[in-house]
C-alpha cells in the first residue's frame, strides 16, 4: 500500500509534482495515514469538488464507526460527565464536535448560531481595527530593516481581531497559540494526540473557565453571544460550547496566517507579480484569490467518510471509508486551471477549492479575504523593497496534514 507523507515539512516545500502524477496516474488514491490508518486521497478538482458538496461523504463519524474504530481514527476517547447527570458517556475528542465535524440537522443548527457574525456587512465593519492593527505593527518593525514576517505581523494581526470578536484576554494569546499549534500541527496524526492529551485537556479546562467568566459578566462579544443563545432555548450542550469557541479561535486565525505568509511568499519569488501588483494596488482582490488557489492555506480538507457504498473514479469506495480531499492538488489542476503553477494575480474565473464548498464552505472566508488584502496592501505600501531574507530552501514548513503553512519567514527591507 502506498504511503505519502501529507504532513512532512519536506514534502511541503513542493508537492505539486506528486500530486500532478497522482491525479494523471491514480487519482483516487488509497494510502496508509499516520497512525497505520487506511484513507482514499481524491486530488482531482472535480471529485474533490463532488466529494467536498455531496452529503454521501458525511464529516460525523459516531453514524459509522463503533468506539473502537473512532478511538482509533481520533488518538483518543475522552470520558465526560453530562452536566446534571450521574451518567457518563464517551465521545471522540471535544473539538469535533463543532459545525465542523457535524451533519444536518446539527450543522444547520450550529452554523446558524454564529453565521450572522460572519456576514460581509458585518466583517466590513472590522476594517479600520484591521488597518490599525497592520500599521501598528509594522510601526514596531519598520525601523529595524527585517522581521520575520510570520511572527511579527501574519500571526499577531488575525489573533488580535478574532480574540477581540470573541472576547478572549489579550493576556492569554501566547497560551492559546501553543495550543493552537500542537492542533494543527498534529492534524491527521492520532499518535500525535495521544501524545499531547495533558495539553489537550487543559486548552478544554482553559475554555471551559472562559465561558464560566463570560457566564458571570456577558460582554458585546461573540461568546457571550453564543452563551444567549444557549440559554433562549437553542439546545447548545457545554460540549458543544466548548467545541464552537474552539473551533472559531484556531480556525479564525489559522487560515489567514497561512494566507499572508504564503501570499507574500509567492510575491517574493515571483518579483514581476509583486511589482504588478505595486503597481496597480486595485489587484488585490484577484491577487487574493490567486494565492489562496497557487499555495493555499490548507493541504487537505477536513475529514469525511464515505456514508454508502459507491463508485468514485473507477474505485469502488465503502461505507466507513476515511476520505481525504487534498485542496493543494485540486487547485493545480490543469483540466479546470490554465498554466495552474504559474502565479498569476490577474487570472480570471478563479473557481478554487480553497474555502471549500457545500455547507461546509468555510464561515470566516469573508474575514479572512478582507484581512489578507489590507495585510498584503499594507505591507506592499509601507515596504515597497520587501524580500527574502533567506534562500528559499532554508524555509521550513510546519508540520500536519491539514494546513500548509510557514513556521517563519525572514524578510529584509
Amino acid at each position: 500500500m502506498a504511503s505519502i507523507e501529507l504532513g512532512s515539512p519536506n514534502f511541503k516545500a513542493n508537492p505539486y509534482p506528486i500530486f500532478a502524477n497522482v491525479r494523471k496516474n491514480d487519482p483516487i488514491k488509497q494510502v496508509v495515514l499516520p497512525g497505520n490508518r487506511l484513507g482514499w486521497l481524491i486530488t482531482r478538482y472535480e471529485d474533490a469538488e463532488l466529494a467536498l458538496r455531496d452529503p454521501r461523504f458525511i464529516k460525523d463519524p459516531r453514524h459509522l464507526l463503533s468506539l473502537e474504530q473512532l478511538s482509533k481514527q481520533f488518538g483518543r476517547i475522552v470520558t465526560e460527565q453530562e452536566e446534571g447527570s450521574q451518567q457518563a458517556h464517551q465521545q471522540p475528542v471535544f473539538f469535533e464536535r463543532n459545525m465542523l465535524g457535524a451533519d444536518p440537522p446539527d450543522h444547520t443548527r450550529l452554523r446558524s448560531l454564529v453565521s450572522l457574525s460572519f456576514t460581509p456587512r458585518f466583517i466590513e465593519r472590522w476594517r479600520e481595527r484591521i488597518q490599525t492593527i497592520a500599521h501598528e505593527l509594522l510601526d514596531g518593525v519598520q525601523g529595524t530593516g527585517t522581521m520575520d514576517l510570520v511572527n511579527d505581523f501574519a500571526f499577531p494581526l488575525p489573533m488580535l481581531i478574532i480574540t477581540e470578536m470573541l472576547g478572549v484576554p489579550r493576556d492569554d494569546q501566547a497560551r492559546f497559540r501553543a495550543w493552537s499549534n500542537l492542533f494543527i500541527e498534529s492534524s491527521g496524526d492520532p499518535d500525535a494526540f495521544r501524545r499531547n492529551a495533558d495539553q489537550v485537556r487543559a486548552f478544554r479546562e482553559y475554555l471551559r473557565y472562559l465561558i464560566n467568566e463570560k457566564r458571570k459578566l456577558p460582554a458585546e462579544d461573540l461568546i457571550s453571544g453564543l452563551i444567549a443563545a444557549e440559554s433562549e432555548g437553542n439546545k447548545l450542550s457545554e460540549g458543544e460550547l466548548i467545541s464552537m469557541v474552539s473551533l472559531l479561535l484556531i480556525a479564525g486565525h489559522e487560515t489567514t496566517v497561512n494566507l499572508i505568509s504564503n501570499g507574500m511568499l509567492a510575491l517574493l519569488l515571483h518579483p514581476e507579480q509583486k511589482e504588478l501588483l505595486q503597481q496597480d494596488p486595485a489587484l488585490i482582490k484577484s491577487a487574493i484569490e490567486e494565492f489562496l488557489r497557487f499555495h493555499g492555506p490548507l493541504m487537505t480538507a477536513t475529514q469525511r467518510w464515505v456514508s454508502e457504498d459507491m463508485e468514485l473514479n473507477g474505485q469502488q469506495l465503502k461505507r466507513g471509508d476515511y476520505v481525504v480531499v487534498v485542496l493543494a492538488s485540486a487547485n493545480h489542476d490543469e483540466e479546470t486551471f490554465k498554466h495552474p503553477d504559474e502565479l498569476d494575480i490577474t487570472r480570471s474565473d478563479n473557481r478554487h477549492l480553497a474555502f471549500g464548498k457545500g455547507i461546509h464552505y468555510c464561515l470566516g472566508a469573508p474575514l479572512a479575504r478582507l484581512e489578507g488584502q489590507i495585510a498584503i496592501s499594507t505591507l506592499l505600501q509601507r515596504l515597497p523593497h520587501i524580500q527574502l531574507a533567506v534562500a528559499p530552501e532554508e524555509l521550513i514548513w510546519r508540520p500536519g496534514s491539514l494546513i500548509m503553512g510557514l513556521r517563519a519567514l525572514p524578510v529584509q527591507f
